[in-house]
């Protein structure tokens, strides 16, 4: 029986993505901006991401 030993190589991940930038007047934007400041704060850049994704999602949904 053959057992591979070796490791596989190198995942290729694409750069990160820029963080999103607020729409201006949006309250939405607004608050998980605070939301983003106040995870990174603390460390919890699991939250900065999550804040991340809905900023750049959220506007979708009603065609922005």
């Amino acid at each position: 029986m053959d057992v591979k030993t070796t490791m596989s190589g190198p995942v290729d991940l694409p750069p990160p993505m820029f963080e999103p930038a607020p729409v201006a007047g949006c309250d939405v934007c607004a608050v998980l901006k605070r939301d983003r400041e106040t995870a990174r704060s603390k460390g919890d850049l699991s939250k900065v991401t999550d804040c991340n994704v809905e900023m750049r999602s959220h506007h979708l949904a009603d065609g922005r």
